[in-house]
């Protein structure tokens, strides 16, 4: 079993975005992946990271390969993770300072 997989939800662990979590949509080689966020719920918009810029977490979403970040969104509410992203949400904008929307 590969440990990174498509749907396999991921903490960044480099970059702007460290810490924040999202979501592996296709796996471009041994070497790199594309992920998204997506980027209205954790503020990780969809790009190419290197593997070793990611940890992955035991949570998988059942999402096809190459998925939009819709269907990535509908996958995330259905799990536990859900109502934590929001929170993390909540708690970056009011840092910002940024209106509820």
């Amino acid at each position: 079993m590969p440990v990174i997989e498509v749907g396999r939800v991921c903490r960044k662990v480099a970059g702007r975005e460290a810490g924040r979590y999202c979501v592996v949509v296709r796996i471009i080689d041994d070497n790199y992946v594309e992920i998204t966020g997506p980027k209205e719920l954790t503020g990780v918009r969809r790009r190419r990271v290197n593997v070793k810029h990611i940890v992955p977490l035991p949570e998988k979403l059942d999402i096809p390969e190459g998925a939009s970040d819709e269907q990535v969104l509908e996958a995330l509410k259905q799990t536990d993770l859900y109502p934590k992203l929001l929170e993390e949400k909540e708690k970056r904008e009011k840092r910002k300072g940024k209106p509820k929307s």
